[in-house]
This record gives C-alpha cells, sequence and structure tokens, in this order.
C-alpha cells in the first residue's frame, strides 16, 4: 500500500533533524570554546521500551556558579553509568539549554553533535535523490 505524500513527509524530517543536530553542534562549540565550566554527575540512566542494550538516555546534573541546580539530557557511552562525575560546560545566561558534557571518556561532544547532524544530512540528501528519481520516473 502506497500513502500518497509520504516521501515528503520523511524527506521533511530528516531535514528537520539535520538542523537540529546542526544547531547544536553550533551551539556545542561555541560552549566548548567560551562556555563556563562546571563539575556534575550522571543523575540518571533510562533504558528505552523494549529493553534494548543500545536505546539508554542519560540525564546529568550540575551547579551553576551562582548555585542553581540544572538537569539536562546529552548523549554519553554506554560506560556512563548513574553517579559517574563529569565535566559540564554551559552559557551562564541559558544553562539549561546549552549545557553539554565536556569530559574524557566519550566522544567529543563536537563530534557527536557533527556525526549526527552529517548522518541525517546524507540520508535526507539520499532520499532528495530517490524521490527526484521517482517523480521523474527515472528519465534523464
Amino acid at each position: 500500500m502506497e500513502v500518497p505524500g509520504a516521501g515528503y513527509v520523511v524527506l521533511t524530517l530528516l531535514v528537520a533533524l539535520s538542523w537540529t543536530y546542526a544547531r547544536r553542534l553550533v551551539t556545542v562549540s561555541r560552549m566548548l570554546r567560551r562556555g563556563a565550566r562546571a563539575e556534575g554527575s550522571c543523575v540518571r540512566v533510562e533504558t528505552e521500551p523494549y529493553q534494548r542494550s543500545d536505546a539508554r538516555r542519560h540525564f546529568f546534573a550540575f551547579r551553576t556558579a551562582d548555585g542553581a541546580r540544572v538537569e539536562f539530557e546529552d548523549l554519553a557511552g554506554s560506560s556512563t553509568a548513574e553517579g559517574s562525575p563529569v565535566t559540564v560546560t554551559y552559557d551562564p545566561r541559558d544553562p539549561e539549554g546549552t549545557a553539554t558534557v565536556a569530559g574524557r571518556g566519550s566522544w567529543s561532544p563536537v563530534l557527536q553533535s557533527l556525526a549526527l547532524a552529517a548522518g541525517c544530512g546524507m540520508a535526507a540528501a539520499g532520499f532528495a535523490i530517490l524521490l527526484c528519481f521517482e517523480i521523474t520516473g527515472g528519465n534523464r
């Protein structure tokens, strides 16, 4: 069964994901260069439904220079467990929206964001080519 317009929906979702990860890449790069640093820890690791071992969400917490507690979700390696100490980099004007784990033991936050942005971007480009090929009927 073919759903009319489904290809456009998938392409739109891929472009939106690419844009989201590209924006995150810019934010993370800026924070690593100019952001404030604080010590934090992993406060929670949630496993996604169906007990897939590769689907975990990591939540971290830290205190800003003025003492406010901030909790955020970020990418982390499988070896990061509850209670693991981390270094957090953030913008003091928006700690909730810019906090990122900047510690050792995992990929650099820049490389993680770059890999996700590039992967989604390439998937979007490939899907766009297939969609164009389908629209034109394969004629050149």
